[in-house]
């Protein structure tokens, strides 16, 4: 059975496949003051909004305390950089598979479901974490982590970018992602306290053993979370029709170059971003000499940038477009790393540089849940935003361990700034290739749009084939 979106007309009178264009106009934007947006969210949209907050936060701090366990470990194991590079790049993969079968799973069972197991799992593993005697066993570890990490994204962003209204939804869905800066700041506080006042042996298992403690607290949050309607109805069409869409459904032709676009969109965003987030406390420490504690509060505010960013990204993505947003965010991103890394500077100067280089970096991360969200169908949103996210994070697992062998040849900073460069040219030429999704209303079916790459909209569905789902 076909099952087909309806939409209308967008400004050239174009249908768009996935439903109207119901973004608010430039003088409505320009008159809204920046967060008038929440008071008009209603109840259910809070509570999944807070909701998400919070475990997006635990997510990125988990995530981030490892990066200042890494060069403890380098030191204490003996390992070498592309050893440690390797360990990312494992849980950076095994977050790509977790985060796509949780988005399968997610179409199917449901987003708010998944979201709550998804925590729980990384939360355990991460506390684990603080037991492993060596590479080996860390590794292991590591990889039943990242199964957990890439889920958590994957539902939540679905599930918020379905429930909140169009006029809002790149605005409370980019804010909610700045849980990243939240939780990649208590991660750098806790870091600088823990690795100050105990001895490093065993102050990192520490550190990785707080990981599991904030997850007590998202569960509470994640019981007043609802699944959003359009899912709802998109999963009575399916049990009506007798077909359910399987994990190849966003490879078919109709949906393969929105999945692979978007892909590169992530990698370079949070592929190349996220290796230089990575690779910064070794930098801090390596490069510029500082011990773990102090280069704590370096990435401190760096992450603290970062919530400003994402909140300035989660703005402009309603006021200036998807693409326009991404693009002004990967050149600034570009200039700003050539900076950080290659100035001499040091002391309060490189604290300051540290504020614009989270804002960019790591605050372009915030208009992906929105924009991935509008350019599938509801049948498959959740598996092939999930997709995209996470093959870029794992294509990013490539750019992780290409700066720990590099800089075996090379510094460090030349290494970090020559994978800056190749990755977000590659995200910013697929953002010329995508279509503007800004204000699209969703509703429930399977056929995704057929973007234009000459205008960067969508094309009338009357041309488009229509997506068979399958079993």
């Amino acid at each position: 059975m076909l099952l087909r979106d309806r939409g209308f007309a967008d400004h050239g009178r174009r249908s768009h496949p996935i439903g109207r264009l119901a973004g608010p106009t430039a003088k409505q934007l320009r008159e809204e003051k920046m967060f008038t947006w929440y008071k008009q969210l209603t109840e259910r949209e809070r509570n999944t909004f807070w909701g998400c907050f919070a475990g997006w936060a635990v997510d990125a701090m988990d995530a981030q305390l490892f990066s200042f366990v890494l060069p403890i470990l380098i030191v204490a194991w003996g390992m070498t950089t592309a050893q440690a590079g390797y360990l990312a790049t494992a849980t950076l993969l095994s977050a790509a598979v977790g985060g796509w079968a949780c988005g399968y799973l997610a179409d199917r069972f449901g987003r708010a479901r998944i979201m709550q197991f998804t925590i729980l799992w990384f939360c355990l593993f991460t506390f684990l974490a603080g037991f492993a005697q060596n590479f080996q066993q860390l590794m292991f570890l590591r990889i039943l982590q990242g199964l957990g990490f890439g889920g958590e994204w994957a539902a939540g962003a679905v599930l918020m970018g379905e429930i909140i209204r169009a006029e809002h939804r790149g605005k409370a869905v980019g804010t909610v992602q700045s849980g990243f800066g939240i939780g990649w700041s208590a991660a750098a506080i806790l870091a600088g306290v823990v690795l100050a006042h105990l001895p490093e042996e065993y102050g990192w298992r520490v550190l990785l053993m707080i990981g599991v403690l904030p997850g007590l607290l998202v569960l509470y949050l994640r019981r007043k979370i609802e699944e959003p309607e359009v899912f709802v109805k998109t999963r009575e069409l399916v049990e009506r029709s007798g077909t359910r869409p399987g994990l190849g459904a966003i490879f078919q032709p109709e949906t393969l170059r929105i999945t692979v676009l978007s892909s590169l969109l992530a990698f370079g965003v949070i592929g190349v971003g996220g290796a230089i987030v990575n690779w910064l406390p070794t930098f801090m420490r390596t490069v510029r000499g500082l011990p773990p504690s102090t280069s704590g509060y370096y990435v401190f505010v760096v992450t603290g940038g970062s919530f400003f960013g994402f909140l300035a990204s989660a703005y402009l993505a309603d006021y200036l477009g998807r693409r326009r947003t991404f693009q002004l965010f990967l050149v600034c991103s570009w200039l700003v790393t050539v900076a950080y890394m290659f100035l001499p500077l040091s002391g309060w100067l490189l604290v300051v540089l540290g504020a614009p280089f989270g804002f960019f970096t790591i605050g372009n991360y915030a208009a992906l849940g929105p924009f991935f969200t509008e350019l599938f169908p509801s049948a498959i949103r959740a598996s092939g935003q999930s997709f995209a996210y996470n093959s870029g994070k794992a294509a990013g697992a490539a750019a992780v361990s290409s700066i720990g062998i590099l800089a075996q040849y090379i510094n460090l900073a030349e290494a970090i700034g020559l994978v800056a460069l190749l990755g977000y040219g590659i995200a910013f030429a697929a953002t010329l290739m995508l279509p503007e999704t800004r204000g699209i209303q969703l509703t429930s079916g399977y056929e995704p749009p057929a973007p234009r790459p000459d205008t960067g909209v969508s094309s009338p569905p009357a041309q488009a084939s229509v997506l068979r789902a399958r079993r």
